[in-house]
């Protein structure tokens, strides 16, 4: 089954970050616009109940009947709006018309009268039109108390109310956006540590399970601790698994060569000519059994972490000593080994790097088959030095690369009575000094090219004056 896309980390804190501030912003938006249309309409209803304090103010009560004279002008002052129609209306204690519009006493509903000194507001209908109304009672004496009713349409009121929505809208939009934003930098900044940590984490493997130090917030340092102890089982099992490698070798390379030279031996000895296959046959298995317990023991020497690989040295060195071992030894019929080498300054372990190339020598010469061409090149280029086996054989195919440095892991066409641990051991050999060996296509024709790239090593220190 293919895998399930994993959800973001950062997106979901996000969106965790997100949903109260989705909620909750509407309803604080909605809660100011609220107060803010409430304060508004409290502000223009006491200018309604200033223009009827000032109609109460004109009520004259020095005669037996209340009565009220209001000029031209004045009148106008009282009407006078940009936006809104003022109607106005006062009414003796009886319920007649003193001064004003007579028809605003028709408004629906129709208020109860006020008490001297109390006032009412709300909004009523007069003849389809929609009005804001206060009722003020005003004590006229003795009869009781006169009504004085102010109105006005709602043009400035609806118009200001569009303005408050318009203004909580979009100030809260603002907000939500500048809140998103900060919530967005605040969580990734958050999660920097937790990045730092991945990237020290990446960097760890069983060469190096060194315990992480860098200075984590206090929820993160358990992680790092768990970790730390875990780098610690884990080099402790590394170190025991190469012990037991080196033992188990280093145990069976000295009986397994005894018994290689017994059984060549044996084959200078008198015999029947007829077990003469037998005895090659045991010698072949016997001279391979050999060959793996090496490989184990340089296994073992590859994953030693107390190697220290920053000596400084020339791959030129390491391959011309190879060279050396590899022209006492018989190689199988038409195989032509040479040497193209350059200087090429690096920092390594000279034993480990000569058990690289030795491993590579070998597996060209197992596998390229009789006849074979095989020339090692060590130099230098932009990226640091190198060092290369090439062969002139059937290769490995480009998909099968990657599994062919694994251990035990062979070609689908390799020949041959090798045991898979030869590209392996060179591999790690590579990692364990901080570079990379890769296989390549020959650089003309058919074949293989194995390369070893190794990281610049630092200049030389200047000498002291």
């Amino acid at each position: 089954m293919p895998d399930r896309p994993r959800s973001s980390l950062q997106r979901r804190l996000f969106g965790w970050l997100l949903l109260p501030l989705l909620v909750a912003l509407p309803l604080l938006g909605i809660a100011l616009y609220q107060q803010v249309q409430h304060s508004a309409q409290s502000w223009l209803d006491e200018g309604l109940e200033d223009t009827a304090l000032t109609l109460a103010g004109q009520i004259d009560l020095r005669g037996s009947e209340p009565r009220i004279d209001i000029s031209a002008t004045m009148d106008r002052a009282l009407r006078f709006d940009r936006q809104d129609d003022v109607f106005y209306l006062v009414l003796g204690p009886g319920g007649d018309v003193l001064q004003g519009d007579a028809g605003l006493a028709e408004v629906q509903p129709r208020p109860a009268p006020q008490l001297a000194g109390e006032s009412h507001y709300g909004d009523v209908r007069l003849r389809g039109r929609e009005l804001r109304l206060v009722q003020l009672g005003h004590d006229c004496g003795a009869a009781g108390a006169c009504q004085i009713l102010v109105a006005e349409t709602l043009h400035k009121r609806d118009a200001l109310q569009r303005e408050i929505g318009g203004l909580v809208a979009l100030n809260g939009a603002g907000l939500a956006v500048l809140l998103a934003l900060a919530g967005w930098w605040a969580i990734r900044q958050g999660l920097t540590p937790l990045t730092g940590l991945s990237a020290e984490l990446e960097r760890r493997d069983l060469h190096r399970l060194t315990p992480l130090t860098a200075s984590l917030p206090r929820e993160l340092v358990p992680l790092q601790a768990a970790f730390n102890r875990l780098f610690e089982r884990l080099g402790r099992a590394a170190e025991a698994q190469r012990e037991f490698l080196a033992d188990a070798a280093h145990q069976l390379r000295t009986p397994l060569t005894s018994l290689q030279t017994e059984i060549e031996l044996a084959m200078l000895e008198p015999h029947d000519r007829r077990v003469d296959p037998l005895l090659e046959r045991l010698r072949l298995r016997v001279v391979r059994s050999a060959r793996l317990a090496q490989q184990l023991l340089s296994l073992a020497r590859a994953e030693d972490r107390s190697v220290d690989v920053g000596q400084r040295i020339d791959l030129r060195d390491i391959a011309t000593e190879s060279g050396q071992d590899w022209a006492h030894r018989s190689l199988p019929s038409g195989v032509d080994l040479g040497f193209e080498l350059a200087g090429a300054p690096a920092l390594g372990h000279a034993f480990l790097l000569r058990e690289l190339l030795e491993n590579l020598i070998h597996n060209a010469v197992t596998y390229a088959g009789p006849g074979a061409r095989i020339t090692v090149r060590s130099g230098t280029d932009g990226e640091g030095p190198w060092l290369e086996v090439e062969d002139n054989g059937p290769g490995i195919p480009v998909a099968e690369r990657p599994a062919a440095m694994q251990r035990f892991r062979r070609g689908s066409s390799a020949a041959g009575a090798g045991s898979g641990l030869g590209l392996a051991i060179a591999a790690d050999i590579a990692a364990r000094h901080g570079g990379r060996l890769e296989l390549l296509d020959a650089q003309s024709g058919s074949g293989l090219r194995a390369r070893l790239s190794l990281p610049p090593p630092p200049p030389d220190p200047a000498p002291a004056a």
